[in-house]
């Protein structure tokens, strides 16, 4: 008798436990919300609108809004449709057509350009806020691998002699550049590595370093340091010397004052050491001389700030607090904002007299291919020599002197 009441007891039990649990799990359950965003009338506008044979905005608007001709873009569009999956065109299985390859790309250039949140497109290219991130990390890693090669490269024996020339029409002979560091704040940095971030402001901040010639062009970027690094700690770090160190750079040859340096050199401000490789300004000049050699010098190191400048006007998203979690995406995206920069100095580059009759022009340089005469060591000393710094510093000084004085 005992046990029968007992089991009447243990299976309603059962049974309640089981109902709870299913109720549980449906009360947990969340359904996914679908939106038709009608995707074919999205990319038929757009088309309309910027790429048809009689568009509805012109070129300079779409320059504008794209931050590149169309011409340019059209050739970033074709090359990721191709050579990138993602960027294909596919179909689903009932034969409807998926996002185009101008949808994905536009998605990915606006959120650069303007640098708003992921759905901010969502109303106009018609993609949805998970779809539009994807977009743009996605577009970041696929413009580092088919152009960094190319738009993120080291100067070649032709780039050198074409700086070094424009650099001694400028009353610099040898400099093919400045080199200086932005921050880049980052809103969503980890609460543990804050600390390690932030400097002199509680916002945490990422650091590029870079050089940057006359025309804008990014030709060294070293991203990643943590903000509470000054320009000092970064240069120990940064890789800007390795080929020089290594002996794969192309050698160069130049004179000054009548003497004769084998190492080119970057215009910088006054935190840098005085190494044979860096030229910096003089901070209290005496004299006519000394006052004109730092104006010059002040005047002509602007380049890498102007480049910081256009860099972050372009793209907004670099101006803006990174709302990114991710170190490594927040490192694509700046890599990629650099190459679509240089992708844009080198569309819009227009040939001038000067380059015209460089070849013809009397020089006073000589770019030759690398020699093993030297070891690493040797080479690493002779980068950071300093007396060959002050002697360079004082021949310069003379050379500015005698040629806007």
């Amino acid at each position: 008798m005992m046990m029968m009441m007992m089991m009447n007891i243990h299976i309603p039990f059962k049974n309640l436990m089981t109902s709870l649990l299913i109720f549980r799990n449906r009360k947990s359950e969340k359904k996914r919300i679908f939106i038709e965003r009608n995707r074919e009338e999205g990319d038929r506008q757009l088309w309309n609108d910027y790429f048809s044979e009689t568009p509805t905005y012109p070129p300079n608007i779409f320059r504008r809004r794209f931050r590149m001709s169309k011409p340019l873009f059209l050739r970033i569009v074709d090359h990721l449709s191709t050579e990138v999956e993602y960027f294909a065109p596919t179909e689903d299985a009932v034969g409807r057509q998926s996002l185009s390859p101008l949808q994905k790309c536009t998605a990915a250039i606006r959120l650069l350009a303007y640098g708003g949140g992921a759905d901010t497109v969502d109303e106009y290219v018609r993609l949805g806020e998970t779809t539009a991130r994807n977009c743009l990390h996605r577009f970041s890693a696929a413009i580092i691998n088919l152009f960094g090669h190319e738009y993120l490269r080291r100067p070649t024996s032709e780039d050198l002699e074409r700086l070094l020339h424009k650099g001694e029409e400028r009353g610099f002979p040898g400099m093919i550049g400045s080199i200086d560091c932005m921050h880049w704040e980052w809103k969503n940095c980890p609460t543990a590595w804050q600390g390690m971030y932030s400097r002199g402001t509680d916002k945490p901040t990422i650091v590029l370093e870079a050089v940057a010639s006359y025309d804008l062009w990014i030709w060294h970027a070293f991203f990643g340091a943590p903000g509470t690094m000054n320009d000092l700690n970064i240069l120990d770090r940064s890789p800007v010397f390795d080929d020089i160190i290594n002996g794969v750079a192309p050698e160069v040859n130049f004179h000054v004052n009548g003497r004769e340096y084998d190492l080119a050199y970057y215009l910088t401000d006054g935190i840098y050491p005085e190494w044979a490789t860096f030229i910096k300004s003089i901070r209290l000049p005496q004299g006519p001389k000394h006052s004109l050699f730092a104006e010059t010098q002040e005047a002509v190191r602007k380049d890498v700030e102007r480049a910081f400048g256009v860099l972050q006007a372009r793209f907004a998203v670099i101006k803006n607090p990174a709302r990114i979690w991710k170190k490594s995406m927040i490192s694509n995206v700046m890599r990629a904002c650099i190459i679509l920069h240089n992708m844009i100095v080198e569309d819009e580059r227009r040939t001038d007299d000067q380059d015209e009759t460089f070849q013809d022009a009397d020089i006073s340089f000589l770019v030759k291919e690398p020699t093993e005469l030297f070891s690493s060591l040797d080479r690493r000393a002779r980068v950071r020599g300093r007396p060959v710094h002050q002697q360079l510093k004082h021949d310069l000084i003379e050379h500015i002197w005698d040629k806007f004085g």
